[in-house]
């Protein structure tokens, strides 16, 4: 074939004495594979079809048992043109029993018969294994290395040598190339050729399915709906609108389609807030739609503590989450200790208890005194917060006053026991706690003087010991 997009075959036979099924490649041994190939109009392969030039011709093959398939054409003047891989169709892969039609049905070629006028021959190579023809076809430019059947035997005899000799087996078709007077008449249809990436698509013409991407199409000029589809991809549509004879090209990069999956959210109470990847969502009980992959899900409600989770979505199932909301706790805990320990604790006025001590109130501020004999007044705000602990520890100070005694004689004075001064000369001056105490005065040769005092303030005590 001359040219190979519209492809122009070229179809000769000035070696047809030279050329049979096994006059090319012979085959030693009998096998069970077989290949046929004819053309269209001698389906019999009765070697009598004749085609004028500038007439189209399609090429006809079928395998009875798995094999790889490669078609050549020697023109009537040794020229070799490549019909099965070639630059639009690589798939030279046959099933048993499969027949397939070059071009085929939508195909972006076809073979048009342009002489020389003469016989030509179609010879069909099927082997089990595919086979290395590097150095006999350039598929990319459409091209056969080597020139006349002598030649093509040869090349092909090389590549053949290593298979089996029942792994592969040959077939020729033949027809005749004549001539027409007159040129066809223009066609008033028009061309419409589809692709897409990825390929593969339904092609939907007018909402029939007329093939898949790539796909040539003949249509009546004027408007058309064209519509792709592939599993996994968004749809692609669109509108033609050829003119007669006009030749309309439509490439669609097609979208993936979101793998989408569902999750269902819902919460005990209902009607908390669903913020997704920190966006607000809607309120519970909710189901979204949503690509598949992980998800930071948090629901927020007035009253209870927030909530947060991690979830998957994956396609085509639902994730359901089943969230029971905390309530808010709104009381906290007070820890009161002191020093020293004993004492009186006072919260909003009211007394709690003895120090160390601990207290559940209301979340906010409270007012706390603490009390003890012989010490200053401790006083404070605290502020408690839901749910958590506070501790507050006092150091009172001791409150002291200043006491002055007169005693008619020197003696050793003791206060709770403990002695803190002699009186010299009848008289002390000490300080003393606030509060209940015990005073001793020892004087020899006078009786022991014991008395309770109370200390409110500063004090001037007289006191008078009696001899023995």
């Amino acid at each position: 074939m001359r040219k190979l997009l519209l492809a122009i075959l070229g179809l000769g036979a000035v070696l047809a004495q030279q050329i049979s099924p096994q006059g090319i490649i012979v085959n030693p041994v009998p096998t069970d594979l077989q290949v046929k190939v004819w053309v269209d109009k001698d389906p019999g392969k009765r070697g009598g079809a004749v085609y004028q030039i500038g007439e189209p011709i399609f090429i006809y093959v079928n395998v009875n048992q798995d094999a790889y398939v490669y078609l050549f054409n020697i023109n009537a003047d040794g020229k070799i043109d490549p019909i099965l891989p070639n630059a639009f169709e690589r798939g030279n892969f046959l099933r048993a029993g499969e027949t397939r039609r070059f071009p085929p049905e939508g195909a972006r070629y076809r073979y048009t018969v342009t002489g020389p006028e003469g016989e030509d021959r179609i010879l069909a190579v099927a082997s089990k294994r595919p086979l290395s023809l590097g150095e006999i076809l350039d598929v990319e430019r459409n091209q056969v290395r080597v020139q006349g059947a002598e030649g093509l035997a040869r090349a092909l005899s090389i590549v053949i040598e290593p298979i089996p000799d029942k792994d592969w087996v040959t077939d020729v078709a033949r027809y005749f190339v004549g001539r027409v007077t007159a040129p066809p008449p223009t066609p008033a249809a028009a061309t419409l050729v589809v692709d897409s990436r990825p390929a593969g698509a339904e092609v939907y013409l007018d909402g029939r399915l007329s093939g898949r991407t790539p796909v040539s199409l003949q249509v009546n000029p004027g408007r058309h709906e064209v519509e792709l589809r592939l599993s996994g991809y968004q749809p692609y549509r669109v509108t033609v609108n050829p003119r007669p004879g006009e030749r309309v090209q439509v490439f669609a990069q097609l979208v993936s389609e979101p793998r989408q999956g569902t999750l269902a959210v819902t919460s005990s109470p209902s009607g908390a807030e669903v913020y997704v990847e920190g966006a607000l969502r809607g309120r519970t009980p909710l189901s979204l739609s949503l690509p598949e992959g992980r998800y930071a899900v948090e629901l927020r409600l007035s009253g209870y503590e927030p909530y947060q989770a991690t979830v998957q979505v994956r396609r085509g199932e639902t994730t359901r989450l089943d969230v029971r909301l905390n309530p808010i706790s709104r009381t906290g805990t007070l820890l009161l200790e002191s020093s020293p320990t004993g004492a009186e604790a006072y919260v909003n006025g009211a007394f709690r208890g003895r120090t160390p001590l601990r207290v559940t109130l209301e979340a906010g501020l409270h007012e706390v005194r603490v009390l003890a004999p012989g010490y200053g007044e401790y006083r404070a705000q605290v502020e408690v917060r839901p749910g958590e602990s506070v501790r507050l520890y006092v150091e009172l100070v001791p409150v002291r006053a200043v006491l002055e005694l007169y005693l008619n004689v020197e003696a050793r004075v003791f206060l709770d026991g403990e002695e803190v001064g002699v009186a010299k000369g009848g008289y002390l001056r000490l300080e003393a706690p606030f509060g209940e105490h015990e005073l001793t005065l020892v004087a020899p040769g006078y009786r022991t003087l014991v008395q309770e005092i109370r200390v409110t303030g500063n004090q001037v005590l007289r006191l008078t010991l009696r001899p023995l």
